[in-house]
């Protein structure tokens, strides 16, 4: 499965930016489906991910309640919806399957390159 995220960008405070992650290759629908996120000197940590069928979502505490996940499997694609986004998301967000469900970087299974999100205050 090959990964290519898009949608990063600048936004101020109280923004709302949507990346969005357009899968290639085959069996999207058989792969949980989410979203990381790394600062320099961090470690990658888990932001968000769904279920094959999109019926099942979760998010890290920090996220929860401002950012949405969804998937559409005809199209291969998954987004996520960031809204009141804080200076502390600023990061480089990465696309990410795993055929397990998993928070944990090395539970992964495909990566995307990632794109780059900065929140100015």
């Amino acid at each position: 499965v090959q990964l290519q995220a898009s949608g990063g960008g600048l936004v101020q405070a109280g923004g709302s930016l949507r990346l969005s992650c357009q899968a290639s290759g085959r069996a999207f629908g058989s792969y949980y489906m989410g979203w990381f996120r790394q600062t320099p000197g961090k470690e990658r940590e888990f932001v968000a991910a769904i279920s094959w069928s999109g019926g099942s979502s979760y998010f890290a505490d920090s996220v929860r309640g401002r950012f949405t996940i969804s998937r559409n499997n005809a199209k291969d694609t998954v987004s996520l919806q960031m809204n009141n986004l804080k200076p502390q998301d600023t990061a480089v967000y990465y696309c990410a399957a795993a055929l397990k469900a998993t928070r944990r970087s090395d539970g992964i299974d495909y990566w995307g390159k990632g794109t780059q999100v900065t929140v100015s205050s």
